[in-house]
């Protein structure tokens, strides 16, 4: 991976949701009535969390979770009503605040948020790593290597999403490239399946991961691929 690349879009994704985007963020992930696309965007992301979550299991206590890229906290608050000790982290410190704002008495000791970059590793270890939409925007190479880097501090498994690599998904894209630039997020960049699962035999440090379950949500403009690695 290219350091220079992954920091530079690393900035692009921190000025767009901490400053360009986080009133609209705000309102996606709360229960304000939104518009007919952004509707399917929401309805589409609950679906996905859920996914993530339950791949996860159903009684995490005892195990340690990094929430890399939490937003405004909804995935984390999940996690932690199933008993996890959450990390969470966003390179937005205006969503993590919003996100702090809105932790739930009952599970806010089981929380704890830091605005930064995921990869950092005095964060710790952990038994499970949860990246839900926020390896989208980085190239295919970019992202694995920044997996792999978090998967020498996990035990357990990795859960993360990705664009998949469709002509829908392309178009979209591209219709999405003629809205005003205050309106819209740094490029996705689609990923084949594949191409993940060859980047993996790359990396020392993932040798000993399989590539396990794999899911496709598709609602309205909300496409996203989830992929789980587990250590064997």
């Amino acid at each position: 991976m290219s350091e220079v690349t992954y920091e530079q879009r690393r900035g692009q994704i921190e000025n767009y949701f901490d400053r360009t985007a986080a009133a609209a963020w705000a309102k996606l992930t709360s229960d304000a009535p939104v518009g007919r696309i952004r509707a399917t965007v929401r309805a589409g992301r609950d679906q996905m969390r859920a996914t993530l979550v339950s791949w996860l299991g159903n009684d995490l206590r005892g195990k340690r979770i990094l929430d890399a890229g939490c937003g405004t906290g909804a995935l984390a608050v999940e996690a932690a009503r199933l008993g996890a000790q959450v990390v969470a982290i966003d390179l937005s410190p205006t969503l993590v605040d919003l996100a702090r704002e809105r932790i739930p008495a009952d599970v806010s000791h089981l929380v704890e948020f830091h605005s930064g970059d995921m990869l950092d590793k005095n964060l710790g270890h952990f038994d499970h790593v949860v990246a839900m939409d926020s390896i989208i925007h980085y190239q295919t190479d970019d992202a694995v290597h920044a997996l792999a880097q978090l998967a020498e501090r996990t035990s357990g498994s990795i859960v993360f999403t990705f664009a998949p690599r469709t002509p829908l998904l392309a178009l979209m894209i591209s219709v999405g490239r003629l809205l005003p630039r205050s309106d819209r997020a740094p490029w996705l960049e689609p990923m084949a399946e594949k191409r993940i699962a060859q980047l993996m035999t790359t990396h020392e440090s993932l040798a000993g991961w399989k590539c396990a379950r794999s899911h496709r949500v598709s609602s309205g403009f909300y496409k996203s691929q989830a992929m789980e690695w587990l250590r064997a």
